[in-house]
C-alpha cells in the first residue's frame, strides 16, 4: 500500500492530530490506486458470488471480504474460511460460533452463505457494506504501520460505538469485547490488567472488567461508550498508560497524566 498517513506525534497528542485529520487522510487513502482497483473490482464480481466456494475461489475478492473483518492473515486457510462460511451462524455448533474470535462471526453472519437461501451477496447494498468495513479496517491497518496504538484507538472508537447500539445484552457485549483481540488489547492496558489476565475463567475475567470499567469510567455497561467523553476517556487512558508501558520515565508528562486521570 502506497499510502503513508501523517502521525507526526505518538501518544494522545498525535492521536489528536490524526483525529483532526481523519476525514482528509481517510478520503486521500480511499482514491489511492489499490483501493480504487478493489473496490471497482469488488462491485463488478461481487453479485456473480453464490456459494462460500465461490467467494474462497476468488483470491482478489476474499482479500476484499478478510479485509473488511481485520482477517486478512486467513487469505491463504481457504479450507477453514469456507467452514465458516458455510456452517453460517444460526446452529450453535457452527464453526463461527465456537471460535475465540468474533470477528469470524462478524464475517459468516455479514455474507450469510449458510444462514440463508439467498446469501447476502446478492442484496443491492452489500457492496456498499463491505467496502466501507474495508475502507476502515484498511486504513486503520496503515496507521498501524506508523503506530500500532493509534491503529487500535481508532478500531476501539469504531467498533464500540458500533456494539453500543446493538440491543444485546451487556453481558453479550463484553463477551464480544473479550473476544476481539484488538478491543480486548484496549481495554486490557486501560484497566492495568496484567498479561497473565486471560488465562482466568471467562467469567471471572467479566467480573473483573466490569468491575475495573466500572472505578475507571464511573459505569461498568458497555452503552457508556456511545457518549463521546466515555470514549474520549478510554482513548486517552489507553494512550497514556501504553507510552508509560512503553519505557517512559516514571516522572514523564504520560506518566503524570496518567496519575491525574487514576485519582479521579
Amino acid at each position: 500500500m502506497s499510502f503513508v498517513p501523517l502521525v507526526p506525534f505518538s501518544g494522545y497528542a498525535g492521536y489528536m492530530f490524526l483525529k483532526r485529520t481523519l476525514t482528509a487522510q481517510q478520503a486521500a487513502f480511499s482514491a489511492t490506486p489499490e483501493v480504487t482497483r478493489d473496490e471497482d473490482y469488488f462491485r463488478q464480481k461481487i453479485g456473480s458470488v453464490k456459494t462460500a466456494e465461490d467467494l474462497v475461489g476468488d483470491r482478489r475478492l476474499l482479500g476484499v471480504a478478510l479485509g473488511a473483518f481485520g482477517l486478512d492473515g486467513d487469505i491463504n486457510n481457504k479450507f477453514f474460511l469456507k467452514k465458516v462460511l458455510q456452517d453460517g451462524t444460526l446452529n450453535p455448533d457452527a464453526l463461527a460460533n465456537r471460535l475465540g474470535s468474533k470477528e469470524y462471526l462478524a464475517f459468516a453472519k455479514a455474507f450469510g452463505f449458510g444462514d440463508f437461501s439467498v446469501p447476502n451477496t446478492q442484496l443491492s447494498d452489500f457492496p456498499d457494506q463491505i467496502i466501507s468495513a474495508y475502507k476502515a479496517r484498511s486504513f486503520e491497518a496503515a496507521v498501524g504501520q506508523q503506530n500500532d496504538d493509534m491503529r487500535l484507538a481508532l478500531n476501539a472508537e469504531r467498533e464500540l460505538k458500533a456494539l453500543a447500539q446493538k440491543s444485546s445484552s451487556d453481558e453479550t457485549k463484553w463477551f464480544t469485547v473479550m473476544g476481539s483481540a484488538p478491543l480486548r488489547s484496549v481495554f486490557e492496558k486501560a484497566l492495568g490488567l496484567p498479561s497473565g489476565f486471560g488465562a482466568l475463567d471467562l467469567d471471572q475475567q467479566l467480573s473483573i472488567f466490569r468491575y475495573k470499567a466500572s472505578r475507571a469510567f464511573g459505569d461498568s455497561r458497555i452503552d457508556q461508550f456511545s457518549e463521546p467523553e466515555a470514549m474520549q476517556k478510554l482513548v486517552r487512558t489507553f494512550l497514556i498508560r501504553s507510552e508509560v508501558l512503553s519505557g517512559a520515565s516514571s516522572i514523564s508528562p504520560a506518566a503524570m497524566a496518567l496519575q491525574l486521570l487514576q485519582s479521579r
